[in-house]
């Protein structure tokens, strides 16, 4: 069967890799220069390929549980056999989190290139696609140079609007709109959190571990806990990340908390800062917490808690440590939105995967058509899962069942 296969990212490298070695012939399409442009850049440079706890548990979109018979069907241990066949060494780290040895993104998308190469698929880079047509059960892809290729299954795997800069866009939803489907709003997800920058301003560059909750007023409407990177406009890393798709859908009015010693109660905290006051006089109001939090924000815990920073630990009574206790444990910051599409890592949002069969990825609207990746709506949250579903639907989608 000749398979047409657009997108060449991880998702669609994957199922053209599964096609052809199905004995299919497989054209791939990618509209840049290069395969994999986007999956040589996450994680830093250092793909965070998979998650060794990824289960639904960890997806969202308006049918969660729509990428279970994927996971289920090719499973992290699927995976990373796969990786290792072609060649790629990888390992574990804090909370599943699976990296290349080479701790370089550049090894995953070099061993799928090669792999690619090894078993004959045909590679279409630096031609965008234009139009996906099917007629008299063929299909027929048009490419901007005017090309025309046909073939008896199609396969979408453009990925979604995030990361415009690195092979992003609007692609895969239009060309599957031209046939019928339908898609949902799309959202930036895993993004910087915009917030007042007063704070996070100051502290730019200063990684923290903490809990992290999303308010509106009282109500909590998401939790999350790890590493967070304070940025010139708000919050990142990887606990911010994980409340951006929260942030991107709930509306105005939010706040965002930080418990920066999640392992402390408040009174804990308060007796940490009373023992370090009457054992260490000599300390300033913006030292009292060097020691627990890195050293700038220690000083901008004084000045967010209404202290002066050098005022000396003596001079402090019981309401100015509360206060400071306070500052530590719900560094509250008024929430403006996220970072845009082009600074995302994941769209929220897609093609409605109620339109397809998640056992095999097959559109229920148009026969010999398939989709996988980000371009459905399917987001993952941080920390591998999203690549665990760009290897799941793509090697579903490419086993043509």
């Amino acid at each position: 069967m000749r398979v047409l296969i657009i997108g060449a990212g991880a998702s669609g490298m994957t199922a053209a890799l599964t096609a052809a070695r199905a004995g299919h012939g497989v054209t791939l399409f990618e509209r840049q220069s290069r395969v994999g442009r986007k999956l040589s850049a996450t994680g830093n440079g250092r793909c965070n390929l998979t998650n060794t706890g990824a289960d639904a548990s960890h997806y969202h979109g308006e049918d969660p549980d729509f990428v279970r018979p994927a996971l289920e069907m090719f499973t992290v241990q699927d995976a990373l056999a796969m990786f290792r066949g072609i060649g790629l060494i990888t390992r574990e780290e804090y909370g599943g989190r699976v990296y290349p040895l080479s701790n370089s993104a550049a090894s995953v998308t070099d061993t799928l290139r090669f792999a690619l190469d090894a078993e004959g698929v045909r590679l279409v880079a630096g031609d965008r696609v234009r139009s996906l047509e099917r007629r008299g059960g063929v299909f027929a892809v048009t490419t901007e140079s005017g090309a025309r290729h046909e073939g008896e299954a199609a396969i979408v795997a453009c990925g979604g609007l995030a990361g415009e800069k690195l092979g992003g866009g609007k692609d895969g939803y239009e060309l599957l709109k031209s046939l019928g489907h339908t898609r949902t709003p799309l959202y930036p997800a895993l993004a910087q959190i915009c917030t007042a920058p007063e704070f996070p301003r100051a502290l730019k560059g200063v990684k923290a571990d903490c809990a992290m909750s999303l308010l509106r007023g009282r109500e909590t409407l998401a939790e999350s806990a790890g590493e967070a990177l304070f940025a010139e406009t708000g919050v990142s890393g990887p606990a911010a990340f994980d409340l951006a798709r929260t942030v991107s859908t709930a509306g105005d009015g939010l706040t965002l908390s930080l418990d920066l010693l999640r392992g402390l109660s408040f009174g804990e905290a308060l007796a940490h800062l009373r023992a370090r006051a009457e054992n260490a006089p000599q300390l300033t109001a913006g030292e009292l917490f060097i020691g627990a939090v890195p050293n700038r924000l220690a000083r901008m815990l004084a000045k967010y808690a209404g202290l002066r920073q050098d005022a000396p630990a003596a001079s402090l009574d019981a309401k100015a440590l509360k206060a400071l206790a306070g500052a530590a444990k719900n560094f509250a910051l008024p929430v403006r939105g996220t970072e845009g599409f082009a600074n995302a890592q994941v769209t929220a949002g897609g093609i409605k995967t109620s339109e397809f069969d998640p056992a095999t990825m097959r559109s229920r609207i148009v026969p010999g058509l398939y989709a996988c990746g980000e371009v459905l709506d399917v987001d993952g949250d941080c920390g591998g899962y999203n690549l665990q579903w760009a290897w799941s639907s793509g090697h579903l989608a490419g086993r043509l069942l």
